[in-house]
C-alpha cells in the first residue's frame, strides 16, 4: 500500500480529553486540524492528549500555531487486516523517519509501531467485524520538531491494560516494551470510531 503524507496546522479549541500513561491519567486542551485536514480527524484525539503529557512537546497546543517554526510533518497509513501488515508498517515507519531526518529513532519507534499494530490486529478487530463497515485500523506518525508521535487506532472500545508480565509466556509483554522504549504512552477515550493508542519519543539533540 502506498504511503500517504499530510501536513497539518493545529489550532486550539476548548474541550479536554483523558489519556492513560504508564503512571496514570492526564488531561489537556483539545487541538483540532484546520480546514482541509479532515482525513486526520482520527489522529486529532491522540495529539490532544499527547502534547500536554509529553516532556518533549515543549510547545503547548494553545501556543503551537504561532510558535512552530514549520508545520508538523504527518504521515498516515491504513494497514489491512492481513499477513504482512506489521512488517509493511515497520518499513513505512523506517522510511518515513529517515526521510524526516530522525533516523536515530527508527529502531525504538519501529518496535513500538509493531507492538501497537499487533495488538490492534489481534484484539481491536473482532473476527465477526473484519468485513463490516466499522472504522479501519490506522497508523499515524507526527513530527512537530521536538519529538515524534506514533499512533494506532482501532475500532475496539477495549482499553490496553499493563499487566504483570508472565516471563514464561510467549506473549503478553507488548505494552511493557512500549512503556520501556517510549517517553510517554497512552490512549484516547473510546468513541464511535474506537480508540487511539499513542507513544511519544524525544528527538535527540542536534538532530
Amino acid at each position: 500500500m502506498a504511503m500517504t503524507a499530510h501536513a497539518a496546522r493545529w489550532t486550539a479549541s476548548a474541550t479536554s480529553a483523558t489519556t492513560g500513561t504508564a503512571s496514570g491519567a492526564a488531561h489537556g486542551p483539545t487541538v483540532g486540524p484546520a480546514v482541509g485536514t479532515a482525513c486526520l480527524d482520527w489522529l486529532k484525539p491522540a495529539v490532544e492528549v499527547a502534547a500536554p503529557a509529553s516532556d518533549s512537546w515543549t510547545l503547548t497546543p494553545a501556543t503551537a500555531p504561532a510558535a512552530w517554526a514549520r508545520l508538523p510533518r504527518v504521515a498516515t497509513r491504513t494497514p489491512p487486516v492481513a499477513p504482512g501488515s506489521v512488517k509493511a508498517a515497520r518499513a513505512f515507519t523506517d522510511t518515513t523517519l529517515r526521510r524526516w531526518g530522525v533516523a536515530d529513532l527508527v529502531n525504538d519507534v519501529g518496535v513500538v509501531v509493531s507492538e501497537l499494530l499487533t495488538n490492534a490486529l489481534r484484539h481491536g478487530v473482532p473476527p465477526r467485524a473484519r468485513n463490516s463497515s466499522r472504522p479501519p485500523i490506522r497508523l499515524g506518525l507526527l513530527h512537530p520538531g521536538t519529538c515524534v508521535l506514533c499512533a494506532v487506532s482501532d475500532p475496539s472500545d477495549e482499553l490496553p491494560v499493563l499487566r504483570e508480565p508472565d516471563y514464561l509466556a510467549e506473549t503478553g509483554r507488548g505494552l511493557h516494551v512500549v512503556a520501556s522504549l517510549s517517553q510517554r504512552w497512552g490512549w484516547t477515550p473510546p468513541g464511535h470510531a474506537g480508540k487511539v493508542v499513542w507513544a511519544t519519543f524525544p528527538v535527540p539533540p542536534g538532530t
